[in-house]
């Protein structure tokens, strides 16, 4: 098969493991970086351009689509799938799972629990929903990854401060419930066509309270119950994920979902379960193509 990995950086942990797991199974793989796409449309012919070369020949896309290029990054996964290639990766999923709004929204709707969430534009207000909560606040970036953009304020005062200065800067955010009992950790499990593939615990580095392992927090293997596993795949299937990161708190209540990542790292699991989730996308790909479904 000739398989295109979507990524702006072809040095990327993710990136590489995926590339080796397709060329130990034989494959071609191109590594495009889709920023540098031309999207050309004329008579109801498509075509996708790269550094002034027609794409032409690709069975499947691998997209590793980076937040801040979320919006062109659907637009050409969107432009591969009008032209009938297969992809691990849908433009609607993408876009859907991404906004911290629109996901969360998609799995209360479906009776999947989430930390309680409010968003506001009315700075009016924000002192009057900030009093429905505890003390300590999240306040997140709708679309913040990475745990960038996600601050936990231990006052009222303080949080409506940051509301404030983030609203001033026209960016959008959400205020949520904080969860003590978590301890600065959360349970990361990793799906991949409707099958967990890996589960692991990130813990927060003593003085901080996000858990991501770009923000020094550390990760073990860890075991999860029946109720995290059916709740991590109604998620991915509400929000028409294939592979997908998601990121589960345990609180008094059972698991609250925090996030579903459409474009998850692979470093952090695969060093830490020692499982070839890579090669698990490959044969993904190899069943969906071989099946004939977008060949």
């Amino acid at each position: 098969m000739n398989i295109a990995i979507l990524s702006r950086n072809p040095a990327l942990y993710s990136t590489q493991s995926l590339a080796r797991a397709a060329r130990i199974r034989h494959h071609y793989v191109r590594i495009i970086d889709y920023v540098n796409c031309d999207l050309i449309m004329e008579d109801g012919n498509l075509t996708i351009s790269y550094h002034g070369q027609i794409i032409e020949d690709i069975d499947a896309i691998i997209p590793r689509i980076g937040a801040s290029h979320t919006s062109f990054g659907s637009a050409v996964i969107r432009q591969f799938e009008q032209k009938g290639i297969f992809t691990t990766l849908s433009s609607q999923a993408l876009l859907k799972a991404r906004d911290k709004l629109t996901c969360s929204q998609i799995l209360a709707a479906e009776g999947l629990q989430i930390p309680r969430t409010i968003v506001s534009n009315n700075t009016i207000m924000y002192r009057d929903l900030l009093d429905t909560f505890d003390d300590n606040i999240v306040i997140k970036l709708i679309n913040g990854t990475h745990g960038i953009g996600v601050v936990l304020a231990e006052s009222k005062g303080q949080a409506e401060s940051i509301l404030e200065a983030f609203n001033k800067t026209k960016q959008k955010s959400m205020m949520q419930e904080f969860i003590a009992e978590s301890n600065g950790a959360d349970i990361r499990i990793f799906v991949v066509d409707q099958e967990i593939v890996g589960t692991m615990k990130r813990q927060a580095k003593e003085g901080e309270f996000r858990s991501n392992l770009h923000r020094g927090g550390s990760s073990s293997v860890e075991p999860i119950s029946e109720k995290e596993k059916e709740v991590a795949l109604k998620a991915v299937k509400h929000l028409g994920l294939e592979i997908a990161g998601v990121d589960m708190l345990r609180s008094k209540r059972g698991p609250l979902i925090l996030e579903v990542n459409a474009s998850p790292g692979l470093e952090g699991i695969e060093t830490t379960t020692k499982v070839d989730i890579a090669g698990r996308i490959i044969n993904f790909v190899e069943r969906n193509v071989k099946a004939g479904e977008y060949a």
